[in-house]
């Protein structure tokens, strides 16, 4: 049935597109007089000479303002719906990597790790939907940055520095010869191109101090671009290179979400027959309060330190031999490398509230325990490191051939690899597990006080408790092969033919040395050898460690994390070098980590087909696009199941329909419209054959390698006003009905046994491996995912782009870029809700929401200044609230609260030759907050990662 539909749903649109291609045919030859749009209102063919026009741009616009109307023209001259950063744009915004500079893009907002962008969301949707392809090739970039590592199709582009790369193309709507894959937009990346510059040696060189006034630290950040064209214009080399490294902090509070669950004691009633442990509930108003509340897991705040390096060089050959032929090679190679080392003073209430007695509690309005004191606390500080290396290449060649006049073609191919890897990823905890007078208070929830009631500063009180290593990489390789013919079949009508061949190989692997410390009377014994039982886990008088020792320790204080007076600023931590060579960490042996083990390839073939004409139909100036894509998709999926490789083949078709129209109604305006249908393949993780089991949340998940892709109907409508030189008014409607929409599908309420996996998959110092007790329980979540009902989307871009010329004096000078979106969006999601009975399961319920990712409001503004010497500008970005996943322990969604980063540049140009410049990024040192729960907004992270400045200047010649 569905392979019905879908057939008849490309022969409706292939009717419906040969039939326009005909009537296009025949009123183009009917009519002798068509001509060609010209001048400001001339409309490239297709994206490949609007990219090549991006890159030329390069080389004509020598100033802030003049690449803004380079930008403009290229928007202007594209059939389908265009954004683009050229040359400078990208060289003067006060930009850490690439995300930061797309986010100056009308519809696109972005997500911050560690205090830089990281991920794109295009029109609310969020990275995983968006395609991105460097010189012409889909690539993903992978990095293993912020608090976890990218294993999905998402592209990581704060791997690469902005320097390196000549234009930045967004295609917001479809096009039959235009690649696959997107249900939000197609990135094109692009670096040199040496042929369209002057003739002779161009030189051009930066030099900037970088500084951050939360880690106090300096870095270097070095840029330099060297390109040659030969005197006959028929050779052309360029090479760039960038270099930067910066030491950053960030610091606050995180809650790992909050949860429900029962306590020992509460103000003094005994919430069980017996105490710590065992026993039966037994039900009262205080107790039954307390264990259908929501409490913060681990509050706790700490500081995160951030190490980055970045290396990026490129390479483009181009040699032209006669007019007819072109013949491109680029090469582009970059390593990003990040050290993160995180310092916590917590508790650990997670798993250990059955032996904590409650003081005290007070309770607000959305059913949480906003404060209270804890005795019997299971007090815990964490050191945590984190190495990790990503390099990506990539080689890529293209053959440019004019057959004849009218008949051309392009081959394209090439290959990329982006490697992340994490050698180190460890952990060591000391515990005091049966401290008193502990307490918080989320009274401010942005601002919690916490405050510990026993020393923590003394080794004598802590012991060496847990160890924990996981070492992992992720591998994501692309080949591509492409043809693209062009025929110019009559005056205003090109032919395009073409086919493609791809294969992506995504791999997977992660091990664990997870090891918990199990006490016998004191005694030293070798680690993982004594399995813990209930008595030593959770007595308050057991011995369940190593003593912690003044050898073993450090004593970490805490900076200026927003943390109210009272709260404990000082405790020890273990000492990472100390603590692994007493334990021997990394002379343990390796044990898969289930759930990390798993791999992907997608093979791709098909092909294209696509009418592109303009002209004068009854006096009005046109230009249009439409034709079919089609791709078939090989996909092996591969993962673990009870220890056990399992893979599993599919196949499935899409045949992609795409119309682009432009209209001119004056040299002014253009009115665009576009429909297409749209995919995305399911996300990585969802396809694995195996499962994988968190001994933490009490949760088990297993894939589903045969959900199908994201399939949708994409329209748009705009209007683009080109009002003056280098200004521009538009207003851009979208809509996106998504018909496939894969969705999360739980089960709870079952014991571990029913989940079919060996407990050797719990992580060994996960609370469901050290007791055994809680494997029998009925607590346990099963998830999987399936495919959804769908989900619609819709939206507005509204832009402005406006210099001052009009205005007298060094007014004139002035100019404002502005842009806004609203994004109205819907779709159903399986979540487990709060228990209702003190100690019972988790509701299941469908509940109604904005597809993840999305933020319903998102605004950009830039005022600057430039007279060709003097330039200066202030740019705010502002990204409204937005869920972006399904939460866990009965919250309802999570995510992240609003945010405005402001950033500004100065720019002094002392010569043709020399510019000096001054940016400041994140000026207003703008907190980052996620939340938990929907409709509670309980605070899961509040963060802050201080102001960047650099100092530098930049040299041409």
């Amino acid at each position: 049935m569905i392979a019905f539909v879908q057939a008849s749903s490309a022969r409706k649109w292939l009717s419906a597109a040969s039939t326009l291609a005909c009537a296009i045919a025949c009123v183009s030859a009917a009519q002798a007089h068509a001509q060609s749009v010209q001048g400001d209102a001339a409309v490239a063919p297709d994206q490949g000479q609007a990219e090549a026009a991006a890159q030329e741009s390069d080389i004509i616009v020598t100033g802030f303002r003049q690449s803004l109307g380079a930008a403009i023209n290229l928007k202007r001259q594209s059939v389908s719906s265009v954004d683009a950063i050229v040359a400078e744009d990208i060289a003067k915004f006060p930009d850490q990597n690439l995300a930061e500079s797309l986010q100056r893009i009308p519809g696109i907002s972005i997500q911050r790790d560690g205090g830089e962008g990281r991920a794109i969301t295009v029109r609310g949707l969020g990275a995983q939907f968006t395609r991105v392809r460097v010189n012409g090739l889909e690539t993903v970039a992978t990095s293993t940055d912020g608090a976890s590592s990218n294993r999905d199709r998402s592209f990581d582009f704060n791997v690469f520095a902005s320097e390196l790369f000549s234009s930045l193309v967004v295609h917001k709507t479809a096009e039959a010869s235009l690649d696959e894959g997107s249900l939000g937009a197609v990135v094109d990346l692009n670096t040199g191109n040496p042929l369209g510059g002057k003739e002779g040696l161009t030189l051009v060189g930066s030099a900037t101090a970088s500084y951050n006034d939360l880690a106090k630290n300096w870095g270097p950040r070095l840029a330099g671009i060297a390109s040659w064209k030969s005197a006959d214009g028929r050779f052309g080399v360029a090479l760039s290179a960038a270099y930067s490294t910066l030491d950053t902090k960030e610091l606050g509070n995180n809650s790992v979400r909050w949860a429900q669950a029962r306590f020992d004691n509460v103000d003094g009633t005994a919430c069980f027959t017996q105490p710590n442990s065992g026993g039966t509930y037994r039900a009262s108003a205080a107790c039954d309060a307390a264990a259908l509340s929501f409490h913060p897991r681990i509050p706790r705040y700490g500081e995160v330190r951030h190490d980055r390096e970045r290396l990026g060089l490129t390479g483009s050959v181009q040699f032209a031999p006669t007019d007819a032929t072109k013949i491109s090679i680029d090469g582009l190679y970059s390593r990003f490398k990040e050290t993160r080392e995180e310092k916590w003073g917590e508790v650990l209430l997670r798993s250990n509230e059955r032996s904590i007695n409650v003081v005290n509690p007070v309770y607000d309005d959305n059913g949480n325990m906003i404060s209270a004191t804890l005795n019997d606390a299971w007090v815990r500080t964490e050191h945590y490191l984190r190495k990790s290396s990503t390099e990506f290449y990539q080689v890529g060649g293209t053959w440019d051939q004019d057959v004849t006049d009218k008949f051309r073609f392009t081959l394209l191919g090439g290959l990329s690899k982006s490697n992340a890897d994490i050698p180190v990823e460890t952990t060591v905890v000391f515990d005091d597990r049966d401290a008193q007078g502990y307490s918080y208070d989320y009274s401010d929830m942005k601002h919690p006080k916490l405050t510990f009631g026993t020393s923590v500063t003394d080794p004598a009180n802590f012991q060496l408790a847990e160890i924990r290593d996981r070492p992992s990489n992720t591998t994501n390789r692309f080949k591509t092969a492409q043809l693209r013919t062009e025929w110019d079949a009559a005056e205003g009508l090109t032919v395009k033919v073409g086919s493609m061949w791809r294969r992506f190989d995504f791999k997977t692997v992660g091990y664990q040395r997870d090891t918990a410390v199990c006490g016998n009377g004191g005694k030293d014994l070798v680690l993982g050898t004594i399995t813990c039982s209930p008595t030593s886990l959770f007595g308050p008088s057991a011995v369940y460690g190593f003593q912690a020792t003044p050898e073993l320790s450090e004593l970490f204080t805490l900076g200026k994390a927003g943390q109210p007076s009272g709260t404990t600023t000082q405790w020890l931590i273990p000492n990472l070098d100390a603590a692994t060579a007493y334990t021997k960490l990394y002379d343990r042996a390796l044990a898969l980590d289930v759930g990390n083990n798993r791999s992907v390839r997608e093979e791709v073939t098909g092909g294209y087909f696509q009418f592109d004409a303009k002209g004068d139909l009854f006096g009005l100036e046109y230009a249009l696009n439409a034709g079919m894509r089609y791709a078939k998709t090989d996909q092996r999926s591969t993962g673990l199941n009870g220890g056990i490789p399992v893979t599993i083949k599919r196949s499935y078709e899409d045949w992609l329909p795409a119309a682009n129209l432009a209209l001119f109604p004056t040299d002014k305006l253009v009115i665009r419209a576009a429909v297409a249908d749209v995919m995305t393949r399911p996300t990585l993780g969802s396809l694995t054959p195996g499962g994988s089991a968190d001994g933490f949340q009490y949760r088990v998940s297993y894939g589903n390698p045969y959900l199908n892709p994201y399939r949708a109907t994409a329209y748009d409508l705009a209007v683009e006003w080109y009002f003056a030189p280098q200004s521009l008014f538009s207003v851009a409607l979208f809509k996106k009905d998504v018909q496939s929409f894969p969705v999360a599908a739980t089960i709870s309420n079952a014991t571990f046994a029913e989940t079919g996996l060996p407990a050797s998959v719990l992580v060994s110092s996960s609370p469901a491996a050290l007791n055994p007790a809680l494997q029998a329980e009925p607590i346990w979540t099963i998830a999987t995912t399936v495919n959804g009902t769908g989900a619609s989307l819709k939206g507005a871009e509204i832009a402005l782009q406006l210099p001052f010329t009009f205005l007298p004096g060094i007014f004139k000078h002035f100019g404002i870029l502005a842009n806004a979106t609203f994004i109205d969006s819907n779709a159903t999601y399986n979540v487990s809700g709060p228990a209702v009975v003190p100690g019972g399961g988790l509701v299941n319920v469908a509940r109604e929401n904005t597809l993840f990712g999305v933020s319903k409001r998102a605004y950009n503004g830039t005022l600057y200044y430039d007279d060709n010497r003097f330039s200066a500008r202030v740019s705010a970005s502002y990204r409204g609230p937005y869920s972006d996943q399904n939460s866990g322990t009965g919250n309802v969604f999570e995510g992240y609260n609003s945010t405005v980063n402001v950033d500004a540049s100065v720019r002094y140009k002392a010569t043709d030759w020399l510019e000096f410049t001054l940016d400041g990024i994140n000026l207003t040192d703008e907190y980052r907050g996620r939340y938990t729960d929907l409709d509670a907004n309980r605070n899961y992270e509040y963060n802050h990662f201080g102001r960047t400045f650099q100092f530098g200047a930049r040299v041409k010649m």
